[in-house]
Order: structure tokens, then C-alpha cells, then sequence
């Protein structure tokens, strides 16, 4: 699925979604009841191993995942069941549990590894010669024995953002904040996704920066921020955003390229509260600036468009998003499907993002 436009995102309503979640989903942990997949059907039984929804993307990815389960066990040829962890450890025991067992009956594993610690875990896999198809978080050290690598643009969530920014008039040198993810792989392509482009080094949409906006490395070096692990927190953007701004000095920033829809909000809701003093908001809003993230998030969809947070945007030239579909989990299980068909599946993954502005928000359906 290569975006979440209208014509090949929707799988339902949220509320039929919610309801898949709920109802597949609870206790994901346990093996699936009676005649929904415990036994092996002559294929096998993949395991589908995903974070627990703590926030709006892992969540609907944790919707998406269960309803590719379900359809899988319904075409009969294999079993499947999704499990979700918490934390690393969890999942790592896991993938253990899985190993000790029967390994005639496992037919492959799809797994969204929480972090990198999770690469012992994935050579066991590879040791025990089970397949495995890796999702969304990419361990470089173990990536070549994936059957599929699976994953979104990140580098060009970076670039999207800066061609953006560029075409709204960004010019070499000028100050920008970066709001990090975390300290994964994700982050880093984010990262650089956004300065390569910048450099010339990256296209997006089919086009390099214009030769009249290309950034030098020294100006790279001096005039890009960032923030450190935001850890995908709306909360701890909010609070970190609020801080940055009791310097008003900072206020003066223009451009504010968060690295996540949540963090986005995380901004707004800044903005909104009563933790930045009057002045500095109006130092801020006298730069118009700008704000992007990435996701998908319906809740900020709703800003892009203009039902929410009107009074702020109304401030700002303007707020957009690059897509990130947690419905690609569903392209994960897919891969795995088709390896064990015997069809050939690309290994490097890509799922290709796109940007979305007021002018085209009406063509997405976000996730709640």
C-alpha cells in the first residue's frame, strides 16, 4: 500500500475498526480461541508480533494487524495469531516462547521489533531457520536475513518536510527545530531524509531542492536543532515545547519539523495552554511559522483542514503532514503470505509518503 488516500486506506469505519481491535485483540497475548487459528492449518501458523497500542499508531496498527489475521485464517492455507508487547523484554520472550515449541507448525513470524535489544531475538529466529518478515523498525545488523523488510518512507518524511518548507520559502541557513522521535533507526532516517534533501542529495516527489534553496553542510551544522527523544509523546513535546519557548529568543524560529503527528499536537496543545508567556506567543506568531509531522493522525487531519484549532492556525503559515500508514503491517503479513506461496517478495520494503496540505487533506482518511 504505497498511501492512505482514499482509494486504498479505508478498511472500514473507526468504529468497525475499534470494534475488529477490541473484539481480535483483547488478551493478544494468549493464543486465539478455539477454531480461530491454535491449530495449524497444513501451511502453518504465523505469528504476527506487534507493540500494545499505547498511542494512535501502534494502536490502529494493532486494528490493521488483527484484521489481516483474521483474513488469513479465514482463507484457510495458514493459521495465524497477533501478540502484542509492552516492552522488549516482553516481546523478546516471545519470540523464545514461539522457538520452544513445535517449530514444525511454525510457518513464519512477522515482528515489530520495539527496539534494538529485540536483535537477539531476531537471530534466534534466523538461527532456528524460521522466516521472518520485519515491520515499520528496521535493525540494520540483522535486516539481510528478513525475507521482507517492511517499512514507510522515513527519509522521505525528512525530505517531504523539507521540500515543503522550501517551497513556502525556507532559505539556506535559516534556523529550524527539529521534535525527535526517538533514538532508532526510524529517527535517524528522518533525520537525514530531511537534511539530504536539503543538500541535494535526496528527491522527493520526483524533484531535487531547487539550486537556489540548497543548503551547504556547514549551514546544516548551524542552523538545525534538535530536540532529542520525544519518545512519540504528545506530552513531552507539549512540556518541552513550553520550556524552549521561555526563552524568547527561540520564539524567533520559523520553521518546527516534528517527526510525528503526536509531537504536532504536542506543539498546538502548547500553544493552546497557559505554559508560554503572551509575548513569546506573539513573538512566535509574528514569524508565521510553520509546522509539520507525520502519520496519518485524524485529530491533526482535523487542524490541516481547518475544523480545529483555528484560532492558532489562523496564526501560522501553515501546518501539514506526510503519510504513514499503520495499515502497512497489513503489506507485512502480506509479504510473509506470498514468501510462503513461493512468489517472490522484495526484501527492501519501501512503502513510498506523501504530503498533505489543506489543498489535498480532503482526499486522506486519518486514523483516530
Amino acid at each position: 500500500m504505497s498511501n492512505i488516500s482514499r482509494r486504498t486506506f479505508l478498511a472500514g469505519s473507526s468504529a468497525s475498526l475499534l470494534a475488529v481491535f477490541l473484539g481480535g485483540c483483547s488478551g493478544s497475548n494468549e493464543p486465539a480461541a478455539d477454531g480461530e487459528g491454535t491449530e495449524a492449518a497444513a501451511g502453518g501458523h504465523i505469528y504476527v508480533l506487534t507493540a500494545s497500542p499505547d498511542h494512535g499508531w501502534t494502536g490502529q496498527v494493532g486494528v490493521f494487524a488483527q484484521e489481516k489475521v483474521d483474513e488469513v485464517n479465514a482463507a484457510g492455507t495458514y493459521t495465524a495469531e497477533l501478540q502484542t508487547a509492552g516492552a522488549a523484554a516482553d516481546q523478546i520472550a516471545q519470540v523464545e516462547d514461539i522457538l520452544a515449541g513445535d517449530l514444525s507448525s511454525v510457518a513464519g513470524i512477522v515482528i515489530q521489533p520495539l527496539d534494538d535489544t529485540v536483535q537477539s531475538a531476531i537471530q534466534q529466529i534466523v538461527d532456528a531457520g524460521v522466516a521472518y518478515v520485519a515491520f515499520d523498525r528496521i535493525i540494520e545488523a540483522v535486516q539481510d536475513s528478513a525475507v521482507a523488510n517492511v517499512k514507510g518512507d522515513n527519509s522521505g518524511i525528512g525530505a517531504g518536510s523539507a521540500a515543503y518548507f522550501v517551497e513556502n520559502g525556507m532559505k539556506p541557513g535559516d534556523a529550524v527545530y527539529i521534535y525527535q522521535g526517538d533514538t532508532s533507526s526510524v529517527t535517524t532516517l528522518r533525520d537525514n531524509g530531511f537534511t539530504d534533501y536539503l543538500l541535494g542529495n535526496l528527491e522527493f516527489d520526483g524533484a531535487t531542492v531547487p539550486g537556489d534553496a540548497k543548503w551547504t553542510q556547514e549551514q546544516i551544522d548551524s542552523a538545525i536543532t534538535k530536540s532529542g527523544a520525544m519518545n512519540w509523546s504528545r506530552s513531552d513535546t507539549k512540556a518541552a515545547f513550553e520550556a524552549l519557548l521561555g526563552d524568547e529568543a527561540n520564539a524567533s524560529i520559523k520553521w518546527w519539523y516534528a517527526e510525528d503527528d503526536e509531537l504536532a499536537m504536542g506543539i498546538l496543545e502548547a500553544l493552546n495552554g497557559g505554559g508560554i508567556s503572551d509575548s513569546a506567543k506573539e513573538a512566535f506568531y509574528a514569524t508565521k511559522p510553520f509546522i509539520t509531522g507525520c502519520g496519518g493522525l485524524q485529530e491533526y487531519y482535523d487542524v490541516i483542514s481547518g475544523e480545529s484549532y483555528t484560532d492558532i492556525t489562523a496564526n501560522l503559515g501553515g501546518v501539514m503532514s506526510t503519510t504513514y500508514s499503520p495499515s502497512m503491517i497489513q503489506t507485512a503479513i502480506q509479504d510473509m503470505v506470498d514468501h510462503l506461496d513461493g512468489k517472490e517478495v522484495p526484501q527492501d520494503h519501501v512503502i513510498a509518503c506523501e504530503n498533505v496540505t489543506a489543498e489535498n487533506v480532503a482526499d486522506y482518511v486519518g486514523f483516530e
